[in-house]
Order: structure tokens, then C-alpha cells, then sequence
């Protein structure tokens, strides 16, 4: 795979100062049932790296001391965590707002049963990918019969609640674009999902997201070998928004790697491009610096993917920001 982070730096990439801290985004790890082209964690079955049971147990005293109200769980799939429920049933007892990014297939996976009911009774939050609302789309990028159990995965959600009005069940479904473009308005592509998924399927959601695809990991490496690598990168430059940097998700949350590293977001994770200590040694910081160090006012680290999260209507993991 093509190394991308030497063709983002240096960058041009406004300077960014961290707000209040309100999200601890974790990457449990990245064993996943699936191998998506746009993952930008390069993903898969055959990945072995896993947060241990030490790390994980700092998540809830980080939680705390940090007074931070939501717990984003990503991966991978983090379902396959073995510590995925007791650290759910621990944040929600600390009344902690769970997000569970969630494949969707993963929940027919063997040894996943019950784990759609356990995510309700908990009242998680579930993000969805669900890149497109026909076969053909979904399986180009996600693999052959994704679709269909994508759509058996919704249907089983639906009927505990999830997506339904008043039911206090959030699903979000995510979009990604499938090549090197800008995703489209998020307003616009919501109302076909919801108009073609309930008339197909009889399916109800709540909200979509949709997400630019970052030059980087797995989809920048693809670019970089068809030679499109800087063409994308100057569209995402030249639709550069100003008014989206005020809204950027860096800025009130952190992102946390399976060995319990500090980032700036997810992207930078995968740069590797750790939050730096502000200690003389500068060592990158870990999650259990965060019981006694408060990062607001700090700068963030910044390269040309950067231009991702503010190009047009915007990108962050909780979608569009205009």
C-alpha cells in the first residue's frame, strides 16, 4: 500500500485550536467481517490488532475525569471487542451518550446474537454504513451480499425500535462517495434514502451522514496507483470552506487508538499523527494522561487531508457541517 502522509505534508491548512472536550472517539481495533475500499483504517478479518483489557479499563475513570458525554465506539467492527458490552453497561451507568459505528452485517456475524437487543435496552446510538440504497453500489464496495444483509441487519433494527419516532432509538445511516468527488448535499441524498429504503424495504432511519472520502490509508493509496491522487486533493483544496473550521470535529473531540494514543481525529490516527506531549520529553500522549491533563486551548495537528472536513458543505463524523 502507497504511503500517503509525505503528499500531504507540508500543508497550507489553517492553524486549529482545541475547544471543550465532549467526544472520546475509541478504535477498539480493526478485526472486521468486512474490507471496504473507502475504509480509511484499512480494515479487515484478517487484522489482528485489538485494545487490551488494561486499556480498556481506562476508559470509563478517562470519562469521567474528563467529564466527557458521549463515547463514540469505533473500529473495525467493535462489536467484535470482547470487552464491546461491559464497557457499554459502564459508560450508560455513568450516564455517558454510546455511539456504536456499526457495519451493520456484523450483527448477523456467529456469536453476535443478541447484540441489536443488547444495543437497544442500552439505548446506543447506532451509525450505520450504508453507502448507497441498491444492490450494485453497496456490493461493489463492500463486497458481494452486503446489501441483503445490510437490509435483514436494518429491518431487525426497526422492529426494536430503532429509527422510529418517539422511540428514543437514534440510527444514523453514513454515506460515502465511491470515488475521488465530493459527496453530494446531505439534505437532498437524505430524502431519497428515506423515500427508496421505505418504499423498497419498508425501512426508517433517522438521519444520514454523509462523509468525503479522505486521501488517505486504503481509498488514498488506491488514487495514488490510478494517478489521481493530486487532482483529488486539489478539488478538496479549491472547495475549501472558511465557515467550516469554526465546526470541525477536531476541535471538542479526541481519538483514541487500540494501544491508547491520542489523536486529533481519526484521520490523523491512521497518519499516525499522535497529539504531542507538552512535557519537555514530548512524548505522544495516552489515554491515561487524560486523568490529569486537560488539553482545551492546545493546538491541532494539521495536514492537507485536512481540506477533506472543510471542502464544500463539510465533513465530520457526525456528517455535513453546513
Amino acid at each position: 500500500m502507497h504511503a500517503t502522509l509525505p503528499l500531504l505534508q507540508p500543508t497550507d491548512f489553517p492553524a486549529l485550536k482545541r475547544h471543550n472536550l465532549d467526544t472520546l472517539q475509541v478504535n477498539l481495533g480493526y478485526r472486521c467481517n468486512q474490507s471496504c475500499l473507502h475504509c480509511h483504517v484499512s480494515a479487515g478479518p484478517h487484522r489482528a490488532e485489538m485494545m487490551d483489557a488494561a486499556t480498556v479499563a481506562l476508559i470509563p475513570p478517562v470519562l469521567q475525569a474528563q467529564a466527557i458525554s458521549t463515547l463514540d465506539l469505533t473500529g473495525g467492527a467493535p462489536e467484535l471487542h470482547p470487552e464491546f458490552r461491559a464497557l457499554i453497561r459502564q459508560a450508560r451507568a455513568a450516564g455517558v451518550h454510546v455511539i456504536d459505528r456499526c457495519n451493520l452485517t456484523v450483527l448477523l456475524e456467529p456469536g453476535q446474537e443478541g447484540t441489536a437487543e443488547f444495543l437497544a435496552r442500552k439505548q446506543v446510538e447506532i451509525v450505520a454504513s450504508l453507502p448507497c440504497y441498491s444492490t450494485g453500489n453497496v456490493d461493489q464496495q463492500r463486497g458481494e451480499g452486503t446489501f441483503e444483509k445490510s437490509i435483514v441487519a436494518l429491518r431487525r433494527l426497526n422492529a426494536l425500535g430503532y429509527g422510529r419516532p418517539g422511540s428514543g432509538l437514534a440510527l444514523k445511516l453514513v454515506y460515502n462517495p465511491q470515488g475521488p468527488v465530493l459527496p453530494p448535499s446531505q439534505a437532498a441524498l437524505q430524502a431519497a434514502y428515506q423515500q427508496e429504503l421505505q418504499l423498497q424495504f419498508g425501512i426508517v432511519f433517522n438521519e444520514l451522514l454523509v462523509l468525503a472520502n479522505m486521501p488517505i490509508q486504503r481509498f488514498g493509496s488506491a488514487l495514488i496507483s490510478k494517478g489521481t491522487f493530486h487532482t483529488y486533493l486539489e478539488l478538496l483544496k479549491r472547495h475549501h470552506q472558511n465557515a467550516n473550521l469554526g465546526q470541525v470535529m477536531c476541535r471538542s473531540l479526541l481519538s483514541v487508538d487500540w494501544q491508547g494514543y491520542l489523536y486529533d481525529c481519526d484521520f490523523n490516527q491512521q497518519l499516525g499523527l499522535t497529539v504531542p506531549g507538552y512535557a519537555q520529553s514530548a512524548q505522544p500522549l495516552h489515554m491515561r494522561d487524560l486523568l490529569n491533563t486537560r488539553l482545551r486551548h492546545q493546538p491541532i495537528r494539521v495536514a492537507n487531508h485536512c481540506y477533506g472536513c472543510t471542502a464544500g458543505q463539510g465533513s465530520s463524523c457526525a456528517g455535513a457541517l453546513t
